[in-house]
């Protein structure tokens, strides 16, 4: 018996190790990408592969949207739009509701989501290690895009400035998101010489939503969070404005990037991608829940351009794109 699995074992490393080597086995320019795909043109984004029994063309769509709030409001909101891209692309399109930020990656990774809006600071992780091409954003009307990190607390807590929350608790969402982690850990750290553990105590809510009504509810007394995220809860009255009070304002980052699994066929990434710029807001059910946060359009975007600013965050962090 033991016999048999030290040999079974063998087997498995074995088979690990050749489908890693088929991953690899090309030699190519890759950048600080996973070693299973090459990016030759520079963009920083996984090449559509050139082997055409790589791509894949399923007869199901599956698209899921950033965790940051209540899945269900979401797939309500995703509903008329992905009867459209149903239509543009003649499949069958699913919305899948994902619990976390690494759920999502996993999901894309492992080929089972196809289709995806990753949050701020997931983006970049995506495109490392799960193939991830982003290629648009939610703007405004007149092509303005993008959200503040904003650090609250509630009224009467006692923090009057960031320096006040020295000796107490900060919410932070998850490690994966801008705002909610990444980049007021940097700002804290270079611009009030503020490290977690050090000099406050970090926990983690898991959403946006959870760290906006922990302070509403006082059982934070402060929080990093997305204010669009923030916009958007005030407007379906989840929480009042009054409710909460904001002592910092960062500047502006790119909000959730959109896009597709690298290894697609390319005529049907060209449907998908033609489906979001063509697809008229006015009237669905998304722009009813993102003209909340002033959004009514799908601006094309390059992650190279765009992500800058968060991957020099991520820098500051010290933050590794290897995938685990």
């Amino acid at each position: 018996m033991m016999k048999t699995r030290h040999l079974l074992g063998i087997a498995a490393a074995a088979l690990l190790m050749s489908a890693t080597s088929a991953f690899a086995q090309e030699d190519c320019p890759r950048g600080s990408l996973d070693v299973r795909y090459c990016d030759r043109d520079g963009d920083l984004l996984a090449d559509t592969p050139t082997d055409p029994s790589k791509l894949i063309d399923p007869d199901t769509l599956i698209f899921a949207y950033t965790p940051v709030e209540d899945p269900a409001v979401y797939k309500e909101a995703w509903s008329d739009f992905l009867d459209y891209l149903s239509e543009q692309t003649g499949k069958d399109v699913l919305f899948f509701p994902v619990q976390s930020n690494a759920a999502q990656i996993e999901a894309m990774r492992s080929g089972r989501l196809h289709i995806a809006g990753f949050n701020t600071g997931s983006n970049p992780l995506a495109v490392n290690c799960a193939g991830f091409n982003p290629f648009t954003i939610m703007a405004s009307a007149d092509g303005n895009f993008g959200y503040e990190m904003e650090i609250i607390t509630y009224p009467g807590s006692g923090i009057e400035k960031v320096e006040d929350i020295k000796g107490g608790t900060l919410a932070f969402t998850s490690p994966t998101s801008n705002s909610g982690f990444k980049a007021p850990s940097a700002i804290l750290k270079s611009d009030f010489d503020m490290i977690p553990g050090r000099d406050f105590e970090a926990v983690f809510s898991g959403k946006h939503d959870n760290s906006i009504l922990g302070v509403a509810n006082h059982d934070y007394p402060a929080a990093s969070i997305a204010n669009s995220v923030l916009a958007r809860m005030i407007s379906r009255n989840v929480v009042k404005a009054d409710d909460v009070v904001s002592i910092y304002k960062s500047q502006t980052f790119p909000t959730t990037g959109f896009g597709v699994v690298y290894n697609l066929k390319p005529e049907l990434k060209e449907k998908i991608r033609n489906a979001f710029f063509s697809f008229d807001w006015e009237g669905t059910s998304l722009q009813r829940e993102f003209s909340k946060s002033n959004e009514a359009q799908f601006l094309p975007m390059t992650y190279k351009e765009f992500w800058e600013v968060i991957r020099k965050i991520d820098a500051a962090n010290g933050v590794s794109y290897s995938c685990e």
